[in-house]
């Protein structure tokens, strides 16, 4: 019979699909899930301990979890489950401490048997196959790397572990960096580089995005984060300042009324409501910015003029693209976070290039609509869209 030490030693590699540490002693955590995952070419394994209503994440190398997982049978859980792609076992441990290990080992694996008839480890240095779902994504942030304003703002413990409940924004706020990785050879490394941030709230991709530009890329940055609550704008001067980032500011002020810049390189609006966004957009656009990222929000303009929501935010977002690539932007409307998590989760992306489209699909539209959306007006006051046609 095997003993743990030797059960462990065997199940315990890339070949793992997931472990789970339960039947609580009632000291620690209530359970600890497991599973390989591949970090820059290495694996490793994540361990997800569940303490109240919170779920903590660490990752150990091998020999560090099987220690883990003694210690772990020995003072707080009575059960481990684990499955792997040849072998699935148990591992109970009585009140009295008597562990019993039950295994299957799945059909077609008795290549895996030694010689001399007991079972052999997986090889350490043989190349495995961790299963697609099992692989950590490569985040810009990184998880267990403590960033300042995420502890600040409650989005990651000192430690560097993401918050449960703020693990959604933790994924929206690189996602986010994702879009702007995409247009860093639009930005001019070699000269400052304004950033306006219209509605900016709480700052969390504010702070992202200076971090991520100034501190880890290395650009000259000044960004300037506009909002109307004047609590809000205050916390986050406060915070700028006690990270020492010296080219970020916030300022209380309306989108559409802001003169603080003659000439800005992108302009950030995110979650502008209904017409707020098309005045951004149209700021945007007088000032030449290179580039534009809008994640629009409650557009209610075209919904009180036409049809309900989930299709009049379609069309609303279409025609605004259509309407700066009018202006010379090639644009992109892009899934900003998933559907499950907010219906708000389209992003358009415009890249400056001076390449004006004509409106004539998007300006038959309106006209087959009889709509004028707020854009169209800003960009096109005497109403030249539609004369076109």
């Amino acid at each position: 019979m095997k003993t743990i030490d030797e059960y462990l030693d065997e199940q315990i590699n890339e070949q793992l699909c997931q472990a789970v540490l339960s039947g609580s002693k009632g000291e620690g955590p209530s359970k600890a899930k497991i599973r390989p995952v591949e970090i820059k070419g290495q694996v490793i394994y994540q361990v997800s301990e569940t303490v109240g209503t919170k779920v903590l994440h660490r990752n150990y190398h091998r020999e560090e979890l099987i220690q883990y997982l003694k210690e772990g049978l020995q003072h707080h859980f009575s059960q481990l489950q684990s499955s792997g792609m040849t072998l699935d076992g148990t591992v109970l441990v009585s009140k009295k401490g008597k562990v019993t290990i039950k295994t299957r080992r799945h059909p077609g694996n008795a290549q895996n048997q030694s010689t001399s008839g007991k079972d052999k480890p997986a090889q350490t240095g043989e190349k495995k196959q961790i299963l697609a779902h099992n692989r950590v994504k490569q985040y810009i942030l990184k998880e267990n790397t403590p960033v300042p304003f995420l502890v600040d703002l409650g989005v990651m413990n000192k430690e560097g572990r993401i918050i449960t409940q703020k693990y959604d924004k933790f994924r929206q706020i690189n996602r986010f960096l994702e879009f702007i990785q995409d247009i860093l050879p639009k930005l001019d490394q070699q000269k400052e580089v304004t950033i306006l941030d219209f509605g900016c709230g709480k700052s969390y991709l504010t702070f992202a995005m200076y971090y991520y530009l100034r501190e880890l890329k290395g650009y000259d940055v000044n960004i300037i984060g506009l909002d109307l609550k004047t609590d809000v704008i205050e916390k986050c001067n406060g915070l700028a300042v006690k990270y020492g980032y010296e080219k970020l500011t916030f300022c209380q002020g309306d989108i559409a009324s802001y003169e603080g810049v003659d000439r800005v390189d992108m302009v950030v609006t995110l979650h502008a409501c209904d017409t707020a966004t098309d005045y951004a957009l149209a700021k945007a656009v007088a000032w030449g910015a290179s580039v534009i990222l809008s994640v629009p929000c409650c557009q209610h303009e075209l919904n009180r003029q036409i049809l309900k929501e989930r299709m009049s935010a379609l069309l609303t977002d279409g025609i605004r693209a259509n309407l700066l690539e009018s202006m010379g932007y090639e644009t992109q409307i892009l899934e900003f976070i998933d559907m499950e998590h907010t219906p708000k989760n389209l992003l358009i992306r415009a890249v400056k290039t001076g390449n004006k489209r004509k409106m004539d699909d998007a300006a038959e539209l309106m006209n087959a609509l009889h709509i004028r959306p707020t854009l169209e007006k800003l960009l096109y006051p005497e109403g030249e869209v539609h004369s076109e046609n």
